[in-house]
């Protein structure tokens, strides 16, 4: 099986390469490591490529911008992918207000390229399309909520298993990412519906684990544990450090995949995240983290929360789950923390 994934030295991209390639297919990565121009040298990707390529042996990379139609065009004309993995997106709130137009460019006309190429060349290929809970703005936040000692959470017990996917995408403030997003995640639908392409739309919550390139703009958890375990400073932005989000390990999000992939249903869409027992506040994670290190994580706090940001999202899985009753959350937010704080001792061991 040929697989293309988009991203490919990202978090998920990542995980999706060393599945495929241990599982035999012919794996081609498409990332041209723009997370180093959106964030500088600590959202460098360059230490995943090569991560993958010390330890796969069937993946080949190309560093095509998705926003060059007339490359990506090419390379499906050559390659015909029979499954094709988008997770390359900007994918910072706070970064698309500097950078409205190229935010736009790749989260929403990288995906049209895709989306067309492959209706072109590999109209029997499945899509799956990361997009993100950020299509729903802060629509969220008008959910009746409860402040506890550490946490924000639903106040109304029909809403104690999270977001589902009837939540409304207009009428509420996205960020410029969150816009972009939509607009992917919307004519990721319609090639779906409208072409019948076997495409899957996952709207992920907090996507995370170790092969995460995280910094303040993006990527909480990862960026929490490298401050931690660097013994840095940590600044907290609004909600009383009480906002409160799902995390999914990227191996869990994979199997999401493959579990679609076998029985595609054409321009769905599925709320993917943790789940409420993988759901945590910052002021949770941290105390969490300091448990594994025995020391406390110096941190302060601001009262302006980010444009857009969620009080409290905890994705409700439960249309996944019927559509796709195998499939369930393997990796507890426990394990994931205790996981992502070994690997980057081991990471900053070795720099």
């Amino acid at each position: 099986m040929r697989v293309l994934v988009t991203g490919s030295s990202g978090l998920i991209g990542s995980e999706a390469v060393l599945h495929y390639d241990t599982h035999g297919h012919q794996v081609f990565g498409m990332d041209n490591n723009m997370r180093a121009e959106f964030f500088g040298p600590k959202g460098d990707t360059s230490w995943n490529l090569q991560r993958l390529k010390a330890g796969t042996r069937n993946f080949e990379h190309h560093g095509i911008d998705i926003r060059d139609k007339d490359a990506v065009f090419a390379f499906f004309a050559e390659h015909k992918p029979q499954v094709v993995i988008h997770c390359a997106a900007q994918p910072s709130h706070d970064k698309a207000r500097d950078i409205p137009v190229l935010d736009f460019e790749v989260n929403a006309l990288g995906t049209l390229h895709l989306l067309e190429a492959t209706r072109l060349h590999s109209p029997d290929a499945v899509f799956l399309h990361m997009s993100t809970n950020k299509v729903y703005g802060d629509a969220p936040n008008e959910l009746p909520l409860a402040e506890h000692p550490t946490r924000w959470d639903y106040a109304d017990a029909k809403d104690f298993d999270g977001i589902d996917e009837t939540m409304r995408v207009d009428r509420s403030t996205h960020s410029l990412m969150g816009a972009s997003k939509t607009s992917a995640d919307i004519v990721a639908q319609e090639y779906g519906r409208y072409f019948g392409l076997k495409v899957g739309v996952f709207r992920g919550g907090c996507l995370t684990g170790p092969a995460h390139s995280g910094v303040q703009l993006h990527g909480f958890l990862n960026y929490l544990v490298r401050v931690a375990v660097a013994g840095g400073h940590y600044t907290i932005f609004g909600y009383g450090g009480k906002q409160v989000r799902d995390n999914i390990h990227s191996s869990d999000v994979i199997a999401a995949f493959e579990a679609f992939r076998e029985n595609p249903r054409p321009g769905e869409v599925y709320n993917l995240g943790g789940g409420r027992a993988n759901s945590v506040s910052i002021l949770e994670a941290i105390a969490k983290i300091e448990q594994i290190l025995g020391r406390k994580i110096s941190h302060d706090y601001r009262e302006q929360n980010r444009i857009g940001d969620h009080i409290c999202y905890i994705s409700c899985l439960k249309k996944f789950q019927r559509d796709y009753p195998r499939w369930s959350i393997r990796r507890s937010i426990d394990s994931i923390l205790e996981e992502m704080v070994a690997a980057e001792q081991q990471r900053q061991r070795d720099e």
